[in-house]
C-alpha cells in the first residue's frame, strides 16, 4: 500500500487553487468583494487572536458547513456571491481547504499564502 504524504496533497492542492497574497486579500476584503474564512482551531483564534470582521469556520466542519444539503450547513454565514477566501495559520490546510471546497463545486475560491501569519503584518486589523 502507497500512502500519499500530507506534503504531497498540499502540493497537489497548489496545483488546482488560486493562490493570493495577503495584500491581494486585504485590498479583496477592504472592498467587499470576498468571504475572509479562518479554518485555524478555536485554540488557535484564542491563542494568536482573529482577524476582525473573518468568519470562523474549523477546518474539521468546512464542507459540512459550507453543503446545503448538510444537517451543518449555516444558512445566510457566506455570500454565496462572493469570493471565498480561507486562510489558517501558516497557508498549508487552507490549501487542502480551498481545494475541497473546488471539488465541491465552488468555483470562486482561493487561499491566503502565508496565512495568519503573513496577515498579522499586512495591515488586518486583530481582535
Amino acid at each position: 500500500m502507497t500512502i500519499k504524504s500530507s506534503q504531497n496533497l498540499v502540493e497537489d492542492a497548489l496545483k488546482e487553487v488560486k493562490t493570493i497574497s495577503p495584500e491581494e486579500a486585504l485590498s479583496k476584503f477592504n472592498d467587499n468583494k470576498c468571504n475572509l474564512i479562518d479554518i485555524r482551531d478555536i485554540r488557535e483564534l484564542q491563542n494568536s487572536g482573529k482577524i476582525e470582521n473573518s468568519l470562523h469556520i474549523p477546518r474539521g466542519m468546512l464542507e459540512f458547513w459550507m453543503d446545503p444539503n448538510s444537517s451543518y450547513f449555516k444558512e445566510g454565514k457566506v455570500d454565496m456571491d462572493k469570493e471565498i477566501v480561507l486562510f489558517c495559520a501558516g497557508g498549508l490546510r487552507s490549501a487542502l481547504g480551498a481545494k475541497s471546497l473546488k471539488d465541491m463545486g465552488f468555483e470562486k475560491v482561493s487561499h491566503i499564502d502565508g496565512g495568519f501569519g503573513a496577515m498579522k503584518t499586512k495591515g488586518f486589523k486583530i481582535t
